[in-house]
């Protein structure tokens, strides 16, 4: 993505469902848990650089020892610098200890980070400064060890608003009006409920201490999420920890955010993606499950787990985004989605370049289209022996003509690389230009100019900013005759609002396309209708009922709209002709079926929240404001 964009956020947890002393009699370690939490966040750093955190819990150490841990760090490589502080503390412990270092009892208790449960997080922000105060897991303490709540998660709530409306409704005074902290304290204000339903339950059977083992046995937390979650507009993957040591993983009922998991006798495992649970614990792909939908895995206090609902699903509409760009390819089946969404451009990029292919270098812009630039040329290498095929059996080629057709392969070259040492950290807008045109290198004398087309595949074009700036000014320097940029993601005209940064409508070159050819054929007043309607829906709460941006888009053809962004993105100083291709909604759901989430590119939002927000996101374009619509 060469307009890079903020994403989704990583989740790590494990529960060691053995006795501590277990791993280190087996595995040789007391770092068995801290070895594997590194694995899952390291193979999931793609999905959050902002920040990172770690907490982990003990279970049943005596009172008077500390049973929750926590570091978090926004330093330029978080999860390294927190795994060397937890070494850092181990060492330390140690260092005059050297007996204890395979005496599990003797660090529990002595020792912080070696508790059974463990939760690790990966912070994309969104939203809020990059602040260690904004890195999860959030922690809600309590002296009742049952009450202690921590929270991470890869989430955005449309409904912010209400939720904190519901809080105060409560009773409770909250600090700011943020979706974790209303998430967190909504889930915490039902955990109280819940320990003091029991609590109520069983007084007057039991006496204290034997009170506290007998709540925290009789917890139901599936009834907590169901309380806590019931109102929730948005995606979600939650992850929670109770100072007791049970744990759940909840998602959203649409199954926007994902979430996957894996289970033996020794751990349970939930990540994002399904490539960091394999490598961290060398399982097959085929033993890695998908948390369902509305459902959330509770593992007890005891290392009990199972999957419950605890809303009512409704139709699955997973991210498409995270099969197109976000979660690593490595996983199989987006490897061979991404393949898939390269070869569905075939027909497009033929027409473009005249089905001539003669004259015609195909390339990408690294490196995350790379998949699907393997793709794209798997579908020429497939029309280039349906070609073959059909001149064989029509016999009408001469010899020499029959040895050039078998011989003939797509060029393929790589024209652009990234500069990884370059920095555009520059503010300063005309600075900064200058900074964004050299983040790309070119090959040179490899394009005969005049004469070849280049076709180059983006995994998406969301801004267009850096094809203007730099990439096509790049690339015509090398002397082609026409210059396609191709996107393996459809176009981008409606913001997101369940977890990606992209929730300013102004920022997608589409929506600009759109507003140019309104202006260009004389319907600027569509756009005008359409802003009275979002501001009256918005006046009468009705704002979430449907997404009247749509309408804005309705007047234009796919093509044209590809052919204005085009035009926008084209430096007038460029020599070559630029066309611009965008991959289909139809073919991104034949490329991937079971990820039908396309709220981005069509503006059917999965959850009435979603309406609101774009309703409210082009009522801040019309007025100026440049702020978050939720």
């Amino acid at each position: 993505m060469s307009d890079a964009i903020k994403h989704e956020c990583g989740i790590a947890l494990i529960r060691l469902r053995k006795p501590y002393q277990y791993y280190i009699d087996k595995y040789g370690t007391h770092q068995y848990g801290v070895n594997k939490l590194y694995l899952l966040m390291e193979k999931q750093v793609n999905r959050g650089q902002d920040g990172a955190g770690v907490a982990n819990i003990k279970i049943d150490v005596p009172p008077g020892h500390r049973y929750i841990s926590r570091y978090r760090s926004v330093e330029n490589q978080p999860v390294a610098d927190i795994f060397q502080k937890i070494n850092k503390k181990f060492r330390k412990a140690l260092k005059n200890n050297k007996d204890k270092v395979r005496d599990g009892r003797w660090l529990q208790e002595n020792v912080a980070f070696t508790g059974e449960v463990w939760l690790g997080h990966l912070r994309y922000g969104t939203h809020g400064a990059n602040e260690i105060e904004n890195c999860h897991p959030m922690l809600r303490q309590n002296n009742w060890r049952s009450r202690n709540l921590v929270v991470a998660g890869n989430f955005n709530m449309t409904n912010v608003d209400e939720l904190f409306d519901k809080l105060v409704s409560l009773g409770q005074h909250p600090k700011e009006l943020v979706d974790t902290v209303t998430v967190m304290e909504k889930i915490g204000h039902f955990l109280d409920e819940e320990n003091q339903r029991v609590f109520d339950r069983f007084k007057g059977i039991y006496e204290n201490p034997d009170l506290s083992d007998i709540i925290e046995d009789n917890m139901d937390l599936q009834r907590v999420l169901h309380r806590s979650c019931r109102d929730f507009d948005g995606g979600y993957a939650m992850v929670g920890m109770t100072g007791y040591g049970a744990a759940f993983v909840a998602r959203d009922p649409a199954g926007i955010r994902p979430a996957y998991y894996y289970a033996d006798d020794e751990v349970v495992v939930v990540a994002s993606e399904k490539p960091a649970i394999k490598t961290a614990f060398n399982v097959d792909y085929s033993q890695i499950h998908e948390v369902k939908p509305g459902h959330a895995l509770i593992v007890d206090k005891y290392g009990e787990f199972d999957e419950r609902q605890f809303v009512q699903p409704i139709e699955k509409r997973s991210c498409s985004f995270e099969r197109i760009y976000f979660s690593r390819a490595s996983d199989p089946d987006i490897y061979n989605e991404r393949k898939k969404l390269g070869k569905l451009l075939i027909p497009q990029i033929l027409q473009e370049v005249d089905f001539d292919l003669e004259n015609t270098v195909f390339s990408y812009i690294p490196n995350t289209a790379e998949t699907a630039f393997f793709g794209m040329v798997e579908g020429i290498e497939e029309y280039l022996a349906k070609q073959r095929k059909k001149a064989i059996m029509e016999g009408i080629l001469f010899e020499q003509d029959l040895d050039k057709l078998l011989s003939f392969r797509p060029r393929i070259e790589k024209l652009v690389s990234k500069d990884v040492k370059l920095r555009t950290f520059i503010t300063d807008d005309s600075q900064r230009d200058e900074m964004v045109a050299h983040v790309y290198d070119t090959t040179f004398e490899v394009i005969r100019k005049g004469v070849d087309n280049v076709v180059v595949i983006d995994d998406s074009i969301v801004r267009g900013t850096t094809l203007e700036k730099s990439i096509l000014k790049m690339l015509d320097r090398l002397g082609p005759k026409k210059i396609i940029i191709v996107s393996s993601a459809p176009q981008i005209r409606f913001p997101d609002c369940y977890g990606i940064d992209m929730s300013k409508l102004k920022e997608f070159v589409a929506f600009r396309a759109t507003l140019q050819l309104l202006k260009e054929r004389g319907q600027e007043n569509l756009a005008d209708e359409v802003y009275a309607e979002c501001v009256a829906a918005i006046e009468s709460g009705n704002a979430t009922v449907k997404n009247y941006v749509q309408a804005l888009y309705e007047p234009f053809t796919h093509d044209e709209i590809s052919r204005k962004v085009a035009d926008i993105v084209t430096p007038k100083d460029l020599q070559a002709e630029v066309a611009v291709i965008f991959q289909t909604v139809e073919n991104l759901h034949v490329a991937c079926p079971n990820h039908p989430g396309d709220w981005y590119f069509t503006g059917n939002y999965p959850t009435p929240g979603g309406n609101k927000v774009v309703n409210k996101a082009f009522v801040n374009f019309m007025e100026g404001k440049v702020v978050r619509a939720y």
